[in-house]
């Protein structure tokens, strides 16, 4: 695919994706959906990328939903984007979706603005930074819609159903201190500094560590959130560890370890996961 609306560049085996609509504020689209699915699709499948970065071209990082249809926005009958007798499908969701099935860990680099589908696009993001100048918002009552992008499912694990009801029923838009105080963004960083902070903690998920085994461990913190008993967690510790501990990284690893030295993994997410990879029956959009 050719992109449009986004930029996919690798360096140092750490994927970054840049939302690039700057003169919209990078404002989301059906074409950006479609472009960053494809660039995840992409990223899974190539071994070289460790890593993911998500950021967004000029002073924002996403304004939202672009609202250049007026009133008839989210109105998809009437765009001629969805008939009364089917169902629609929410392009956001359809984006977290997919990175909530991403075999490779993804920081956010909040730079800007991020309201509506801006913040909520972030949410299944293993880590997010933040621009000591970002804005951020979960406007859907001052525009009378509802959450989307699965954030009523994301956003009361990370931050608390307190924590996201507020934000959710009040609709404002708040500073980045207040994200960091709310457990929303890990730490912020002055605009100039933000990239190579994230960076940094992507080079860290990177060295010397097991691409397989990052990859599982994503997963299997990820789906145990909806686990009804930690006998889940169990089920699926014990099948990790018992394949991983018959596998060439695990005794490079250890060997690497014993022998004082970095290791050297050759194992690939692409082809090298467990047969019992995944666990999990992926529900239906019905």
């Amino acid at each position: 695919m050719t992109y449009e609306q986004i930029l996919y560049d690798v360096e140092d085996q750490i994927l970054t994706i840049t939302l690039n609509r700057p003169d919209r504020m990078n404002a989301f689209t059906h074409i950006m959906r479609d472009e960053l699915i494809d660039a995840f699709d992409r990223a899974d499948e190539d071994d070289n990328i460790r890593a993911i970065i998500v950021t967004g071209a000029g002073r924002a990082f996403c304004a939202g939903a672009d609202l250049g249809e007026g009133k008839n926005t989210f109105n998809y009958e009437a765009r001629g984007l969805a008939k009364a007798d089917t169902v629609h499908r929410d392009g956001g969701g359809q984006v977290t979706l997919r990175m909530f099935r991403s075999k490779k860990p993804i920081i956010g680099a909040i730079n800007g603005a991020a309201v509506g589908i801006g913040i909520t696009m972030t949410l299944p993001m293993d880590v997010r930074l933040a621009s000591d100048n970002a804005k951020i918002g979960f406007v859907f009552s001052k525009r009378g819609i509802v959450p989307e992008a699965c954030s009523s499912w994301f956003l009361p694990r990370l931050v608390g159903i307190s924590q996201a009801t507020e934000w959710v029923y009040s609709g404002r838009v708040f500073s980045a201190a207040e994200a960091k105080e709310g457990g929303l963004v890990k730490s912020l960083h002055a605009d100039d500094e933000l990239m190579d902070a994230a960076r940094k903690l992507a080079k860290e998920f990177c060295d010397q560590t097991s691409a397989v085994s990052i990859a599982l461990s994503r997963q299997m913190m990820w789906r145990m959130l909806g686990a009804s008993h930690p006998m889940e967690a169990h089920k699926i510790d014990s099948r990790g560890i018992f394949f991983m501990g018959q596998s060439a990284d695990v005794a490079e690893g250890v060997q690497s370890f014993l022998e004082k030295r970095p290791a050297k993994f050759t194992m690939r997410p692409s082809k090298d996961m467990p047969d019992y990879y995944p666990w999990w029956d992926e529900p239906e959009f019905r």
